[in-house]
Formats: structure tokens, sequence, C-alpha cells
């Protein structure tokens, strides 16, 4: 048995270039209840360049537990899993072992988040140049992207526990 090449590839941190999380809510698909959602994506920018950046975001991925392209794995049944999301004070925190991010969420992401207690977490490997820090970005924009088949079959999928400081 062999295992994917991904999982096993070399890659250097600064490959995955700059990495950003944006945070939206919504109607789950599943249930019609407002739900809460992060995307973690990268700017391209990295070292070597955006494909660089994609095989190595794709190995961190995996080598962090997620499955790239496989089911939507839920946090809450594998405590193991390296994947965090601190709420807290109007922000939202996540934790991966190649990957850090935090961000100000609207109330409305808030009381989503804490209503179901816990967060749709997609992780891109393909990366989103046009949205880049400082620059608003439109419903249209974000729809266009996250709704790409190739966007969701190159992605890895996890539901996050929310989790508070006290």
């Amino acid at each position: 048995m062999t295992s994917p090449k991904a999982a096993t590839a070399p890659y250097s941190p600064a490959q995955l270039g700059t990495q950003i999380l944006i945070g939206w809510s919504g109607s789950n698909p599943g249930t019609g209840r407002e739900a809460a959602f992060l995307l973690a994506y990268s700017l391209g920018d990295g070292a070597d360049g955006p494909e660089a950046g994609e095989s190595a975001a794709r190995t961190a991925l995996e080598r962090s537990g997620l499955r790239v392209g496989g089911e939507t794995l839920d946090a809450s049944d594998l405590p193991s899993l390296p994947v965090k999301l601190l709420v807290q004070a109007g922000q939202a925190v996540v934790t991966l072992p190649h990957f850090t991010a935090q961000c100000t969420m609207p109330r409305e992401w808030l009381d989503a988040a804490r209503s179901e207690g816990r967060v749709h977490g997609m992780f891109a490997t393909r990366p989103w140049p046009a949205a880049v820090p400082g620059q608003p970005v439109s419903e249209e924009l974000l729809r266009s992207f996250v709704t790409d088949p190739e966007v969701i079959r190159t992605s890895a999928h996890c539901l996050m526990p929310v989790r508070s400081l006290g």
C-alpha cells in the first residue's frame, strides 16, 4: 500500500504565502438554519509561485489530518485533530500546525456560531489572489469562489466546534 504523494512531499512554509481567513454566515443547506462559515486561503504569493503554494497547502492540510477533496470531517468526533477554533471578544481564531489566523467577525456570524456550536470550515488549496486584505470582498465574489466546483474539490472541509475562554 502506498501513501498519497502529497502527504509525504516536502514543503516549505514560505511556499504557502500570505494566508487569509474570512468568515460569513448564511443558511445551512442541510438544516435551513443560520450557520457560520470560515474560509482559509492563500493569495498565491508564496516562494516558488502559486502552483508550489497549492501543492504545499495540500501537503500541510493532509499532514494536519484534513482530507483534501474528501468528506467533511467533524472535529468534535476527532479530538486529536489539530484544527482548533476559538471565538472570543468578537474574534475568531483558527489554529492548525501550519496556520494561525484571527479576524473580527460580524455580530450575525458570532450569533450563528454560538447558536450552532460549530463552524463550517473550508481550507482552500487553490490560491485566491483577488481577495486581498484591506479590500472588501463582495458577496458575489465570495460566492463565486466558494461554490466553484474545482475549489470545492481541491479544498479540505471541517466542522469545528466553537470554543471560548472561560
